[in-house]
């Protein structure tokens, strides 16, 4: 009995593995219960969830990485230690493919625009399944914001990376040899991202509503092409890129400047490119994760109340520029009145007051204290601290919001309307049209109370203070890049400050000139929340007297800048070491 039951056995067997054997198909089952590329893609909620996924790489803070950014310029002093100690490797252009923020800026840009293949392919294959004109419309809408986001990574690449020559993907990668891209000619990444944000600017809606604001539009996407004909000389097509973002899709300047750099007012009439975050805090995400909330170390980098430590302060120069800036007295925003009815006039300009923290405010209050000088200590040479990305005005501490973690909800604006005013003044000025700048330049100053420029009685807004200058297209050009530019737009924006520098050729010769200048700074006494008089010291900036020994106190910046700045290194980040190593046809 026992062999005739293993007779059976094996007559089942033996065909049962040969079957096995043979067939690959048993061992390849696909998991019901794991989505895959085969299941996932199958109509517009599948795409929605694939594009949140985008504009998540989009709001990673690494895309653009204010702070390494900043240290490169002539905007800010950048270390981890009080001044004048200083070892961050790119305010000292020492910074070479191993440093970590052009590998980080890569990588996080390289993840985005895979992500935004991803639904691009998938939106190609799932139009001909559309069955009626509203699934058509959402799908094509879908496409177009991953076109723009993907465009708006290669723009950036573009202007960061090795003088423009990066790897294209426009596809999604499958096989292993299809992640090793070449890097392509410059002219030809330019073509390919103007071509998304055409594609954009033709398809996506002028604005958004409700949950949805925040979501890229099309006059996003027109800015963005002007401002790629801006950089590389076109003024005309630039010009005319321009006046189409300020005529044709509602924008307007903010009645108060401040309404563009808190958690006041965001999203608000002035913004054409910004990116949302939250202080909510995700239990799947580490205290220093980037993906969900803004300026990951930003908030500590620049604020100057109890979190210190200080990143990024705006250069010497850059705070003179703001104490100077001058008032328009007939404005009468700038007028005080104290609690006994006396009349005087603000200290500092609205705009300087809602941009930097200055100890010796006494209009403006700093971390819910009453004036400024209370809110930080201000000692050591440290004179000045941005006010943008911190949460100074609703919170006496940046840990009251997030104990323990570097996070800030403050959004990010990427571009607003004053930068293209002013985008466009240049254009204007390089055209000859020295009128039609000053136009432009004086709407944005005019909006923050300051002094507006050129001869008394003249120009769009005839009864304001006037600055009673001549200005020719040389002068004029001098005060945009030196003076509006920095002082509207400092610490804002993606990295256009060094595309500024290395486009005009001015970069070397900058902080050539800025080593030359040296510093000292006086002590300043206030009333502390205690009612106990306390000194400042040495918290208020002044610049010597050029050739003046007398002083031994003083110090200058940029110096090792000036030594060390080479464009042929320094004026785009490198193709990083990531890249290099990993990618055998980087560079075939």
């Amino acid at each position: 009995m026992k062999t005739t039951l293993t007779k059976r056995l094996l007559c089942i067997l033996v065909p049962m593995l040969a079957f096995l054997s043979c067939s690959d198909d048993f061992l390849e089952q696909t998991n019901p219960n794991q989505i895959s590329t085969e299941t996932f893609w199958r109509d517009n909620k599948d795409l929605e969830q694939g594009l949140i996924a985008t504009y998540k790489g989009f709001a990673n803070a690494n895309t653009i990485n204010l702070v390494g950014e900043l240290a490169r310029t002539d905007l800010a002093w950048s270390s981890g230690y009080q001044r004048p100690n200083n070892t961050n490797e790119y305010y000292l252009q020492v910074f070479n493919d191993a440093s970590s923020v052009p590998n980080n800026k890569w990588s996080t840009s390289y993840t985005t625009i895979f992500r935004a293949n991803q639904v691009i392919e998938a939106a190609a294959q799932l139009e001909e399944t559309y069955t009626t004109e509203e699934e058509k419309e959402e799908g094509l809408t879908i496409l177009a914001q991953a076109r723009f986001l993907r465009g708006y990574m290669y723009f950036n690449l573009y202007n960061a990376f090795n003088g423009g020559a990066v790897p294209i993907y426009d596809f999604v990668p499958i096989e292993e040899s299809e992640f090793y891209q070449s890097v392509s000619p410059a002219e030809d990444v330019k073509k390919f991202y103007l071509d998304d944000l055409q594609f954009a600017s033709e398809n996506l809606p002028l604005s958004w509503e409700g949950q949805d604001k925040g979501r890229v539009t099309a006059g996003a996407a027109v800015a963005l092409i002007g401002q790629s004909y801006l950089y590389e000389g076109d003024f005309e097509t630039a010009s005319t890129h321009f006046e189409s973002v300020m005529n044709n899709f509602g924008y307007e300047l903010t009645p108060n400047i401040g309404s563009n750099f808190t958690t006041m007012d965001e999203f608000n009439e002035e913004s054409i490119l910004e990116v949302g975050y939250s202080l909510d805090y995700k239990n799947e995400l580490n205290a220093y994760d980037g993906r969900d909330v803004a300026n990951t170390l930003y908030v500590r980098q620049f604020t100057g109340g109890d979190g210190t430590w200080r990143g990024a302060v705006p250069a010497n120069w850059l705070i003179l520029k703001y104490r100077s800036d001058p008032l328009d007295f007939s404005d009468a925003r700038n007028k005080i009145i104290d609690e006994e009815g006396n009349e005087s006039f603000r200290k500092f300009s609205l705009r300087t007051s809602w941009s930097v923290a200055l100890v010796d405010d006494t209009d403006m209050g700093y971390y819910l204290r009453e004036v400024t000088g209370q809110g930080s200590i201000f000692n050591v040479k440290m004179t000045a601290f941005w006010r943008k990305h911190t949460n100074w005005d609703i919170t006496r501490s940046e840990e009251e919001l997030s104990p323990g973690k570097v996070r800030s909800g403050v959004n990010e604006r990427l571009i607003r309307l004053a930068e293209i005013y002013l985008q466009y003044a240049e254009c204007q000025i390089e055209l000859g049209n020295v009128d039609v700048a000053l136009e432009y330049i004086n709407k944005v100053r005019r909006r923050s109370g300051v002094q507006l420029l050129g001869l008394a009685g003249t120009g769009e807004f005839p009864a304001n203070d006037h600055d009673n200058v001549a200005y020719d297209a040389q002068s004029l050009m001098e005060h945009l890049r030196y003076t509006e530019l920095p002082l509207e737009l400092s610490a804002e924006g993606d990295a256009n400050r060094n595309i500024d520098l290395r486009r005009w050729e001015v970069k070397a010769e900058r902080f050539n000139e800025l080593a030359q200048r040296r510093y000292t700074a006086d002590h300043y006494t206030l009333i502390d929340e205690k009612g106990t008089e306390v000194t400042r010291w040495g918290s208020i900036i002044k610049e010597l007297p050029a050739g003046d020994p007398d002083i031994d106190e003083n110090w200058n910046e940029f110096q090792e800048a000036a030594a060390n700045y080479n464009p042929s290194l320094h004026a785009y980040w490198p193709l990083p070491n990531s890249e290099i190593i990993s990618n055998p046809q980087l560079n075939d």
